[in-house]
Parts: C-alpha cells; sequence; structure tokens
C-alpha cells in the first residue's frame, strides 16, 4: 500500500500526438512530490519488453529526442515503449512511440512464378524478378514497401480496451508493435462508442473437425455485412492467432478491415489465419467470458440463438510495463479464471 500514491501520481504524457520527423518530441513527467529518488526513462520492446535504451529524465517537460538521439537518427519503423522508472520501479503507463511509416500491407509472395492468381487464397507474386530477389535476400519486406518513407511519429499512453458484454468483462492489450494502425484504429472506435450494444453476431465453437475457432462481433447493424462507414487495408501483422488474440474480419477483398473482429477460440483452429488476416490484441482477462460466448446455442449461419452482447467498450491506461499480466494464449489454464474469417456474405 505504501507504493499507491507513486502509482497514481507518476506519468509520462505527451504534449501532442503527432511529432514530424525532426521536430521535439517533448512529454511530461509527473511523480509524486516527495519523490526525491533518481528518474529514469527506458525504451522498451513491446514484444519482448527488452531494454533496448537507457536515459535520466527530470521532473516536468523532457525532450525524448535530446535523451534518444536514435530515434530521430536510425529512423526504424520500430515501435517502442517509454517506461518511466522511479528509482527500480516501473509505474505508469508506458507511451507508445509508433513511427509513421509506409503502410506495411499485408501480402503473400512466391517468387518461383510471375504471374497474380486469382484465387484469393493463392499467393500474391512478383512481376519483376528484381523484386522478387530483393525479396528473397530481405531486402524489402514486401511488393508495397519497396521504398519506406518515414514521417515522424504518433505518442500516445499505451491503452487497454475492456469489453464489457452481457457473459462478463474481457480485456485486451494491444500490440501496436504488431499492427500499429490496425490497433489505433481499433482503439478509436471503442473509445468513441462505436462498440456500445453490439451483438456477437457469428459463433463458431469448432470446425468440422472439432479444432475451438472463432467469435465474431463488431457490426452494429447486427447482420454480419456492415462496418464503421470506412476500411482499412490488410496490414502484416507478426502476431500470431492463438487462444485469445483479436483480430480483424473482412471480405474477400484483403483490403476491406473496419470494425468487425473475431477472438481466436485455439491456436489449433487459427494458424492457418497467419498472414492472411490482422491479428493486432490480446486479451489478458476474460478467458471464462470467451468460452461462456462460445457455448452459445446457435442456429443457421453460425448465428447465436440469443445473441451475447458487447454493452460497452472503453479505453484505459494499461498498467506499468512490470505490472502487466500475461496473454492469456500465455498463461496455464488453471491459472485463467474464467471452453473463414469473413464478414457474412
Amino acid at each position: 500500500m505504501c507504493a499507491m500514491p507513486s502509482t497514481l501520481f507518476a506519468q509520462l504524457s505527451p504534449d501532442r500526438l503527432y511529432f514530424g520527423i525532426g521536430q521535439r518530441v517533448v512529454v511530461t513527467v509527473d511523480t509524486p512530490e516527495d519523490f526525491a529518488g533518481e528518474l529514469t526513462i527506458k525504451l522498451h520492446d513491446p514484444q519482448t519488453l527488452e531494454v533496448i535504451h537507457t536515459a535520466p529524465a527530470a521532473k516536468g517537460r523532457v525532450d525524448l529526442t535530446s535523451l534518444f538521439p536514435t530515434i530521430w537518427a536510425d529512423k526504424s519503423d520500430r515501435v517502442m515503449l517509454a517506461q518511466l522508472y522511479l528509482d527500480a520501479d516501473a509505474l505508469g503507463a508506458p507511451l507508445v512511440l509508433q513511427p509513421m511509416v509506409t503502410p506495411n500491407i499485408a501480402t503473400r509472395v512466391d517468387t518461383t512464378t510471375m504471374k497474380v492468381s486469382e484465387d484469393p487464397q493463392a499467393q500474391v507474386v512478383f512481376e519483376d524478378d528484381r523484386l522478387a530477389s530483393k525479396f528473397a535476400k530481405g531486402e524489402i519486406d514486401s511488393p508495397d514497401r519497396q521504398e519506406v518513407v518515414y514521417s515522424g511519429l504518433r505518442v500516445y499512453v499505451e491503452q487497454e480496451v475492456v469489453f464489457e458484454t452481457t457473459m462478463g468483462e474481457i480485456v485486451f492489450r494491444m500490440r501496436p508493435d504488431a499492427a500499429p494502425n490496425t490497433a489505433y484504429n481499433f482503439m478509436d472506435l471503442a473509445e468513441n462508442g462505436f462498440y456500445t450494444q453490439v451483438i456477437f453476431h457469428r459463433v463458431v465453437a469448432a470446425l468440422a473437425d472439432g479444432r475451438p475457432f472463432v467469435i465474431q462481433v463488431g457490426d452494429p447493424s447486427g447482420t454480419g455485412s456492415g462496418g464503421p462507414g470506412y476500411m482499412i487495408d490488410l496490414e502484416k501483422s507478426s502476431l500470431p492467432h492463438s487462444f485469445g488474440v483479436l483480430s480483424m474480419a473482412r471480405a474477400a477483398d484483403p483490403n476491406t478491415n473496419g470494425s468487425q473482429v473475431f477472438v481466436c477460440l485455439s491456436r489449433e483452429g487459427t494458424s492457418f489465419l497467419d498472414g492472411r488476416y490482422t491479428a493486432f490484441a490480446q486479451a489478458v482477462s476474460g478467458a471464462q467470458v470467451i468460452r461462456q460466448i462460445a457455448a452459445v446455442p446457435v442456429g443457421a449461419n453460425d448465428r447465436p440463438l440469443d445473441p451475447p452482447m458487447i454493452t460497452s467498450a472503453s479505453t484505459r491506461d494499461a498498467p506499468a510495463i512490470t505490472d502487466r499480466a500475461a496473454a492469456l494464449s500465455q498463461q496455464p489454464a488453471s491459472e485463467q479464471t474464467e471452453p473463414t474469417i469473413d464478414q457474412d456474405r
């Protein structure tokens, strides 16, 4: 209990959301009034939480690009978390440092052929063998990112998204390192009330061979064909589909992502979706709620007879890096206190 005041008042806050390349990235360091120890800021890898850089800090307004000159010097597309430390304690939500770069659109490349198939499940291929060679050598990561343009940073306090459902609460940790633009789009929808009183319109508890599959939600019309009135591209994601992972549903055109999402029910049943759909978040609590939703009776087209509902969705500051729970897919079953992803056509 003694550490509670520090936890409440220690925080990094950016001056604004967007910083163009070369500009000062000014943030405010807030600490308890009586704190007299050492302040540091550490840059972490969001996936491994490995410390990348460390710099001393001071209370008040500081320039992250002065503390960490590599931010502008490297012009990297790597997402990082900036965490405030009071002595050895990580306190307050970290900041997400998301580079604004040429979007990394997901494609499947086959360098052995030189044509584009009409089959949506077939691989997209290079028509230029020079590009195929560059891809094979790792010099480019997709045909849509032949040249990466670096424009600056999007900087914001890391958030979790909370689904309040008719069966209980599910909390998701965003993974901006895996799919930064998809994660940010989802947070914006959740924060601004889009998912209020939206039903789970599709529940596929298991595939024909018995492997647990998905529960799907995100269409305010309840038909399975609605969305937010716009579409975003299929963003390349490094996050594997596994239990509790949140991913974007879409139509046959891969660039029809919007607001519909699905929660994976098992790695065994959803691993084939890797690279074909954009996974962007992981549930950190609510395993039993997910399983209860998956167990509801369904009728034609996998539609629940009495659909569970998201009553509200909201964002909240994420915990400090050292205080965060593991993703459900990484938690032993004993510690879980809670069993095609296309829009309907």
